[in-house]
């Protein structure tokens, strides 16, 4: 098969990725083999290309927005069939046992590992998981408009699980991706006025498209006090910015897993009056299928650019150089 490998991490511009040709994975006895339809492009997967994330598997294939057919299925495993439309998210194990797990918290596992990162992911024409963290997917959508829920919708989601606004409330939103712009619908689709900051012109005009209340520059305020806002741009220099915009009481919610460093905060003008910053660490599988339940419920409208397999590298510097409306695929 054709896949995409991480050889030597750096900067985007000097294509980290290198085209190999492996062997088709056989499945262990709890694992699926999956035919890749569709993968979306990440900015984790650029974090991980450029090195931003620590190196965890030589020559890992990234990607964790995957959409497949089941082609094998392992022998210990129950509730697949072979031709299931189904999705590999980010997410690849937790162990079950340790105090966060048992907790229904197993974002947080210290043992979890990851898709992409951990082990290869969907840069490829066939991927295997681990079949209870496979994902079953809502009906009404293409495997391209599929791929961005697995990782940009789902993380948007608990990011905005995370921000707790409150019923009617006002949203701000920080930069306008893949994952911020289901989240948005997200949110309106609850009530919530939206208020959405990027320094994107296409980003704009999308999320004025989507019906945000307003839509201004990255560093521009909002013309109202925000209840609650969510950080998707990996700028740390924004943070001091967003918690300036918010009302007393209001929670920033920062979604990405990699930031650029945050400026010196001063407390009386960013964290008084019981303001709150809150990171977000990967998901639960109560969050993937809470919210994929949601977008089979109430169609999303999901914004796309498509890249054949053999762009990887041009997909990666599209994303890093914020080329991309809404979010990208690669398509075997």
């Amino acid at each position: 098969m054709t896949a995409w490998q991480v050889y030597n991490p750096g900067p985007v511009k000097t294509h980290p990725l290198i085209e190999a040709r492996q062997p088709i994975p056989a499945p262990a006895a709890d694992q699926l083999l999956v035919r890749v339809l569709a993968c979306g492009v990440c900015r984790t997967d650029l974090h991980v290309a450029e090195g931003d994330l620590p190196i965890h598997r030589a020559n890992v294939i990234p990607g964790h927005e995957i959409v497949g057919r089941v082609e094998e299925v392992g022998d210990a495993v129950e509730g697949f069939i072979p031709n299931d439309r189904v999705g590999i998210p980010w997410l690849h194990y937790t162990c079950g046992r340790c105090e966060f797990c048992l907790r229904d918290r197993e974002n947080l596992c210290p043992n979890s590992t990851y898709t992409g990162w951990d082990v290869d992911g969907g840069y490829a024409e066939y991927a295997l998981a681990t079949a209870g963290f496979v994902l079953k997917l809502p009906t009404g959508y293409s495997d391209a408009e599929l791929a961005p829920l697995l990782c940009a919708g789902i993380i948007g989601f608990r990011a905005l699980q995370r921000a707790d606004v409150p019923e009617g409330g006002r949203l701000g939103i920080y930069g306008f991706g893949g994952s911020a712009h289901l989240a948005a619908q997200v949110a309106m689709a609850r009530g919530a006025e939206v208020h959405v900051m990027t320094r994107s012109k296409s980003a704009r005009a999308l999320a004025t498209e989507l019906g945000a209340t307003s839509v201004q520059d990255a560093y521009e305020p909002p013309p109202v006090k925000l209840d609650s806002a969510i950080l998707f741009a990996p700028v740390g220099d924004l943070v001091p910015t967003a918690m300036e915009a918010l009302n007393r009481g209001g929670i920033l919610s920062i979604a990405g897993i990699h930031l650029s460093d945050i400026p010196r905060l001063n407390y009386q003008k960013h964290l008084f009056y019981e303001r709150e910053i809150r990171s977000v660490t990967a998901n639960t599988g109560g969050d993937a299928r809470e919210f994929l339940e949601f977008a089979g419920e109430h169609h999303l409208d999901v914004t796309t650019t498509e890249y054949p397999l053999a762009q990887a590298n041009s997909a990666l510097a599209d994303l890093a150089e914020d080329r991309v409306t809404g979010a990208a695929v690669l398509m075997p």
